[in-house]
C-alpha cells in the first residue's frame, strides 16, 4: 500500500533549504518534501508520507535502502572501532573487500584487472580511466558518444553530451569527439561503421584517440541500449587504433543490467572499467576503476584522493558481495524481475505508441515529449511513487527500482506509472480537443 502524506495543523518549517541551500539543488524541487528514514524499497517523510522508490540514487541502492545484512557489517566495524579512513594504506577493511571481489567477481568471470581507489565518486572514477589512457598511449583525443554522461569534473563533463551541463564548465570542453551512439541516425545507419570510416580516413580531421569511452546503457541519456554486435566493433575500432577501450559501468553496473557488469557475455573484454554508485551497497561514496595489468603505469600517487580509503564503503561492500554474488540466483532473479519489468513497460508503450528503452532492471518509456513526462512523474510523486526522467528532452520516464524489490510490489508501483501515464495522456486530449 502507498501511504499518501497525513494533513497537519502545521505546515513543517523548511526555510533553511530556500535561505541557505544553493540554487544548484534540483530532486528537492521536484520532490518537495522532507525525508527522515528509509527501509528496503520505502523512503518516509516528516508528514507521515511512505513513497516507493523507482529512484534508488539514480541506481545507488541497487539492493534498497538499509539492507539489513550490510548495515549489520557495518555497525559491527563501528562497534569494534574499525579504521574509518586509511588513505591507501592497507587495513583489514580493504583486503575482505579485495579478497571478495577477486574470488566473486573477476575470477568467475576470467577477468584480470588492477583495481585503483579513485576518489569516492563517479566521476573520480572516470578523471582517472582517461589521465591513464592518455599516459598509456601518448595520445590526447578520447572518442566519447551522443547522449553519453560520465561525471561533472571537467575531464569527465567534456565526455558528457548534455548542453546545459556542459555550459557550466566556464571554460572551454576540449580533446574529445563526440560520435554517434549506436542508433543515433536510426536502425539503418550502422555508427560503427561511420566511426571506423572517420578513423582510417587520414583527412577526417579525427584525430588517433587515446581512449573509446562508452556506456553499453546511456543513463542519463535516455536508456539508449547499445547492441552487442555494435559494442564488439567498437572494441575491435579501438584496438585496430591504438585506443584504449573504457567502459562507464557507473550507472549500469553492480547487477543493473542483469550481470555484475553490463558488458558480459558480448565478447570482448573492456581495457578499463569504471564502477561506482551502488559498489558499496549501502549508499556509501565509493568508486574504482579497473583496469589490464599492463596499463598500470602509474608512479606512486601520481594519481590520488583523500577519500580513496573509505574503510567504511569497503566493509558495506564486502558485504554486499558475499551476499549477493556469491552464487548465480540473485543475477538470475534480477534478469527474471527485468523480463517481467519489459513486459509490463511495453504494454503500456504499446497502448500510447510510445517506446521501451533500455535493459534488465534499468528501463523506461519514451513518450516523446519533455511535458509529458515530466507531468506524469510528478503525478506520480503526488501518489506516493519516486520516479525521474532522463533524455536529451527528459522525455524517457525511467525506472530504477531496487534490484531486491519484490513483484508484488514492482507491479504496485507499474501500476500507479500506468494509471498515471493514462490520465496524462487523457488530460492531453482533453486540451488538444478544446
Amino acid at each position: 500500500m502507498i501511504t499518501r502524506p497525513k494533513p497537519s495543523g502545521r505546515i513543517p518549517d523548511r526555510s533553511i533549504y530556500e535561505r541557505r541551500e544553493s540554487a544548484v539543488r534540483s530532486y528537492a524541487r521536484s520532490m518537495p518534501r522532507q525525508f527522515g528514514r528509509a527501509e528496503g524499497v520505502w523512503m518516509h517523510d516528516d508528514q507521515g508520507g511512505r513513497y516507493l522508490d523507482f529512484l534508488s540514487g539514480c541506481s545507488t541502492l541497487n539492493y534498497g535502502h538499509n539492507h539489513p545484512i550490510l548495515k549489520q557489517a557495518l555497525l559491527d566495524y563501528i562497534g569494534g572501532d574499525g579504521i574509518a579512513h586509511g588513505l591507501d594504506l592497507h587495513t583489514n577493511a580493504k583486503k575482505d573487500f579485495l579478497d571478495a571481489f577477486e574470488a566473486l567477481i573477476l575470477q568467475p568471470r576470467a577477468l584480470d584487472y588492477r583495481v585503483m581507489f579513485t576518489g569516492p565518486t563517479g566521476t573520480n572514477a572516470v578523471e582517472a580511466a582517461i589521465k591513464l589512457a592518455r599516459k598509456v598511449t601518448g595520445r590526447e583525443m578520447v572518442i566519447a558518444f551522443t547522449n553519453g554522461f560520465h561525471g561533472m569534473t571537467l575531464g569527465a563533463l567534456a565526455c558528457t553530451g548534455n548542453a546545459a551541463k556542459r555550459g557550466g564548465a566556464g571554460v572551454p570542453l576540449s580533446h574529445v569527439a563526440h560520435e554517434p551512439y549506436d542508433g543515433y541516425y536510426g536502425p539503418d545507419v550502422d555508427t560503427a561503421d561511420l566511426l571506423e570510416q572517420r578513423l582510417s580516413d587520414p583527412s577526417s580531421g579525427l584525430d588517433a584517440p587515446a581512449a573509446i569511452l562508452v556506456e553499453t546503457v546511456q543513463g542519463e541519456g535516455g536508456l539508449n541500449a547499445a547492441s552487442p554486435d555494435w559494442l564488439r566493433r567498437i572494441a575491435d575500432i579501438a584496438k585496430a587504433h591504438g585506443a584504449l577501450l573504457i567502459v562507464d559501468d557507473i550507472q549500469a553496473g553492480c547487477g543493473r543490467t542483469g550481470g555484475f557488469f553490463s558488458f558480459e557475455e558480448m565478447g570482448f573484454t573492456p581495457d578499463i572499467v569504471t564502477l561506482a554508485k551502488s559498489l558499496s551497497g549501502l549508499g556509501l561514496p565509493f568508486a574504482l576503476t579497473l583496469l589490464r595489468p599492463e596499463f598500470d603505469q602509474w608512479s606512486p600517487g601520481e594519481h590520488n584522493g583523500t577519500f580513496r580509503g573509505n574503510n567504511h564503503a569497503f566493509v558495506t561492500a564486502t558485504a554486499a558481495l558475499r551476499h549477493f554474488w556469491s552464487s548465480e540466483a540473485f543475477q538470475r532473479d534480477v534478469r527474471r524481475r527485468g523480463d517481467m519489468l519489459e513486459a509490463r513497460l511495453a504494454g503500456i508503450a504499446a497502448e500510447y505508441g510510445f517506446e521501451v528503452r533500455g535493459r534488465g532492471m534499468m528501463r523506461g518509456v519514451n513518450t516523446g515529449s519533455g511535458d509529458l513526462a515530466g507531468a506524469v512523474t510528478t503525478a506520480c510523486f503526488d501518489a506516493g511513487l519516486i520516479i525521474e526522467t532522463s533524455g536529451a528532452h527528459d522525455e524517457v520516464i525511467k525506472v530504477l527500482a531496487p534490484l531486491t524489490i519484490d513483484d508484488a510490489t514492482l507491479a504496485v508501483g507499474l501500476d500507479i506509472l500506468e494509471t498515471k501515464i493514462r490520465e496524462a495522456m487523457a488530460d492531453d486530449y482533453a486540451v488538444a480537443a478544446e
